[in-house]
């Protein structure tokens, strides 16, 4: 599929705040967020890019947690390469010790992966 003749790059948003703060506002920083990157992949429709509609925020989440513990076992591979392996090496060393960043960090693979395989759309001409 195409793009005005170029390949569709399908882009998504993720929207992150590490504290709670502000959230429960009707229009918050998450959706600033969201607003000013939807406006930049918009802006690159020339190049195939292509706003899936789902949204990706994480409200009152750090970081840090991915740069920490998941980049240095996953950070160069390709998402088709990562296995289960891989993630038990990322969540087994904090899993006792800090549990409520490893459950953290689970979520935010587990977001990340479903952004990764969700079904493509295809039309046929």
């Amino acid at each position: 599929m195409s793009v005005l003749g170029k390949p569709v790059v399908r882009a998504a948003v993720y929207t992150r705040k590490s504290s709670d703060e502000g959230l429960d506002q009707e229009f918050n920083s998450l959706d600033a967020q969201h607003e000013a990157c939807s406006a930049y992949i918009a802006s690159q429709r020339h190049e195939g890019w292509k706003l899936i509609k789902m949204r990706f925020d994480e409200g009152g989440i750090s970081g840090g947690t991915l740069e920490t513990y998941a980049f240095p076992v996953i950070g160069n591979m390709s998402v088709k390469e990562i296995n289960s392996s891989h993630i038990l090496r990322i969540l087994s060393p904090i899993w006792v010790t800090k549990a409520e960043t490893a459950k953290r960090l689970r979520q935010r693979l587990s977001t990340v992966f479903k952004y990764c395989f969700i079904p493509r759309k295809t039309q046929s001409r």
